[in-house]
């Protein structure tokens, strides 16, 4: 029986560097960083409270094939990558917080039906989703 969520893959441009960001300026914890050879490195991070699921911080390359690989590094380059959506207790307060570290935000707080929405974008061209939730029933949205 499944159980849960334990990896999911980030694409990014430097692995050092994407480390730093997540480990240095989002809070999360170092995983795992090993080299397998063939120069390919398995970094992961996890968020303190949730060691449980992984992310992956990804160099594109293999496995993708060369055209993937060329294409999500394009995406990169023009910040059109999607990444994750990370929960906050505090939008506005992260907001001012990693705004001050010097994180890169695409949309500022706004409120939503389902809770305070901020954009942000990682150092590798990814954008995450900042939520602080709130309890909603969807009917604000149209249905098909």
């Amino acid at each position: 029986m499944l159980t849960n969520i334990s990896l999911v893959t980030l694409y990014v441009t430097d692995q050092d560097a994407a480390k730093r960001f997540y480990c240095d300026v989002l809070g999360f914890v170092e995983g795992t960083d090993v080299s397998m050879g063939d120069g390919f490195r398995w970094v992961t991070v996890h968020h303190p409270d949730h060691p449980e699921l992984e992310v992956t911080l990804m160099k594109p390359g293999p496995p993708l094939d060369e055209d993937m690989a060329e294409a999500v590094s394009r995406s990169l380059a023009a910040g059109r990558m999607g990444g994750f959506g990370l929960t906050t207790d505090d939008c506005h307060g992260d907001y001012a917080k990693l705004s001050a570290k010097g994180v890169e935000f695409t949309q500022p707080p706004a409120d939503r039906p389902y809770g305070t929405e901020a954009v942000m974008r990682d150092n590798s061209g990814n954008w995450l989703v900042l939520v602080e939730p709130r309890a909603y029933d969807g009917s604000e949205f149209p249905h098909s």
